[in-house]
């Protein structure tokens, strides 16, 4: 197989690469280290990086993309606010989607990627609606998952970043590809630590619903 093209095709997209693209990417990844460090500043680093992510896209015309990312920002803000307040309580316990939360999430999934189009296709210049409303509305569905502690979370996410990374390098983004491709891998190993943590927290219940760890041997 011969890699010299695919190579020469990486290497003219990173001489695009703008400073803007730049920052943005590396905001992203000190969010994530941050997040994993449970580090208060991932707050402030994310809202930065997502400001900045927000006008590179606009620019490459991913409007769905740019819509999305202005919602990260409100969750963001949201978070920041909600950790201050409430970092030193009990977190919610991780779980499973009921069928009802899974419905919720098809309706999100697919409702919003036939609204995404519709905007798109009728009010803007996109040269890729359908992929884009798409790599979106599922990020959403994620996102929704992910703030009721839900395993799923990571896989309507990962579905998300799969369809986001051939798009980004498509519209020559390829920090934010590569980028996407790390958020790819690091969503992997977030759905086996939460499994893990879940399983943790079913094994000190007992059958009859009482807490093993307090129960007399």
């Amino acid at each position: 197989m011969n890699l010299h093209p695919w190579i020469q095709l990486l290497t003219n997209q990173f001489q695009q690469t703008t400073f803007w693209e730049w920052a943005a990417v590396i905001l992203s990844v000190a969010e994530v280290l941050l997040a994993k460090a449970n580090n208060l500043w991932l707050y402030p680093t994310g809202i930065a990086g997502t400001l900045i992510s927000i006008y590179v896209l606009l620019i490459a015309g991913l409007y769905a993309e740019s819509a999305l990312n202005v919602y990260y920002v409100v969750m963001s803000v949201y978070g920041w606010v909600y950790w201050i307040k409430k970092r030193d309580e009990p977190p919610v316990k991780i779980s499973w989607a009921t069928r009802s939360e899974w419905v919720i999430t098809l309706l999100i999934v697919f409702v919003g990627w036939a609204v995404l189009y519709f905007i798109l296709k009728n009010y803007t210049k996109s040269n890729v609606p359908l992929w884009d409303s798409w790599v979106s509305s599922t990020a959403w569905a994620g996102m929704w998952l992910l703030a009721r502690r839900k395993l799923e979370n990571w896989i309507l996410l990962n579905v998300s970043n799969l369809f986001a990374i051939p798009l980004l390098f498509y519209k020559k983004l390829a920090l934010f590809g590569l980028l996407t491709v790390f958020l790819f891998i690091v969503a992997f190993a977030g759905f086996y630590q939460w499994l893990e943590i879940w399983k943790k927290d079913r094994s000190k219940v007992s059958p009859s619903g009482g807490d093993l760890e307090g129960a007399s041997l």
